[in-house]
């Protein structure tokens, strides 16, 4: 590797980002590279508090704002703590969720001003951005129905979720660097997808 490397895995609810970002990150490992696996929020001490707070269902009253705002706290911590270390060390960084969940389920879908959650990101981030985003797509019924224990976030109503799915849609036709990958099809042919997408990626890196 000359350089660093950070690969986000999104999308909406039940895609599978969790299993398919764990899964990347050990086969990358298997070839060789030095990887950093993450998520969002979390990932710190200050990311795993604020993750308690955002996705418990007792958290009564969080506006869209308050999420975007405590979202970003959890990502400036994340961006500082972890993510420009690993990078600045040649380090491949996965993680699971960054600024375009905040985009689309705080902007998009909750009805902040996009304006506002991209300049907020920006500083968050450091104007960071990901090499790869990985979006997991596949119908917003599909994807409920896989979550066994919904947190606060998973229990809003099906028309901010498909909201959501929709807002993604609309950041993959404005980003060159999101490649969508539907994930209805089993795990290991999806995990095969986003390995030959991830590869494209690092031989572009190394040259």
């Amino acid at each position: 590797m000359r350089r660093g490397l950070l690969i986000t895995l999104e999308g909406p609810e039940g895609c599978g980002k969790s299993t398919h970002s764990r899964r990347l990150a050990r086969w990358l490992k298997g070839r060789g590279f030095s990887v950093v696996l993450t998520r969002e929020p979390g990932g710190t001490p200050l990311g795993r508090k604020l993750r308690s707070i955002l996705l418990d269902q007792e958290s009564l009253g969080l506006t869209p704002w308050m999420e975007l705002l405590l979202y970003e706290a959890s990502r400036a911590a994340l961006v500082s703590g972890v993510i420009l270390p690993a990078l600045k060390a040649g380090k491949v960084v996965v993680v699971d969720r960054f600024q375009d969940s905040t985009w689309v389920y705080q902007g998009w879908a909750g009805g902040v001003d996009l304006e506002g959650v991209e300049r907020l990101g920006r500083a968050a981030c450091q104007g960071l951005e990901p090499h790869l985003t990985i979006l997991l797509d596949l119908p917003v019924s599909r994807g409920l129905s896989r979550v066994a224990r919904p947190n606060r976030m998973e229990r809003k109503p099906v028309a901010f979720h498909r909201k959501v799915r929709q807002g993604y849609g609309v950041l993959a036709r404005r980003h060159r660097r999101i490649r969508v990958i539907r994930t209805e099809a089993p795990v290991g042919e999806v995990q095969e997808k986003i390995r030959q997408v991830v590869e494209r990626v690092l031989k572009i890196n190394r040259e």
